[in-house]
């Protein structure tokens, strides 16, 4: 499987952290966050990260910055994008659940970095239940 992984400078340590927990898992990460704590705009590095789920280049994506507010309100103006901020492991379970969530926002100044790795684990064996949720789901979209 392939991971779309972006991040601004507020995620960078935590992006290196979580791309090698996968790449040890044997998934393939392309990344398109910044590699410094240099400061820069987080869209810069999220709307590649989204375009690359949304065009079926990965399967699913995880984006970082400093709340994760940012980086999920601009992976969400994307179509086919359901990326969810999470901050817990129930909420994170519930996103792919419920959800269908395809990108994880992750707050990384307000988790920790073990959390941050439980997280990814979480996103990416939890299953879609489909069922009553599809139909909420389909109605996500405002596309034509």
């Amino acid at each position: 499987m392939t991971i779309s992984i972006g991040n601004d400078h507020a995620g960078t340590e935590y992006k290196f952290e979580i791309i090698k927990h996968l790449e040890n898992k044997g998934y393939i990460v392309l990344n398109f966050g910044t590699d410094t704590n240099d400061s820069m705009d987080y869209p810069d590095a999220i709307h590649p990260t989204a375009e690359a789920v949304e065009m079926g280049k990965a399967e699913l994506g995880f984006i970082i910055c400093g709340s994760g507010n940012g980086a999920q309100m601009t992976a969400n103006k994307h179509q086919g994008i359901r990326a969810a901020l999470c901050w817990n492991n129930e909420l994170v379970a519930l996103t792919r659940q419920h959800n269908n969530a395809n990108i994880l926002a992750i707050p990384a100044r307000f988790v920790s970095l073990q959390q941050a790795i439980g997280f990814v684990d979480i996103f990416l064996t939890t299953k879609f239940e489909g069922g009553r949720h599809q139909n909420r789901v389909s109605k996500i979209s405002c596309a034509g």
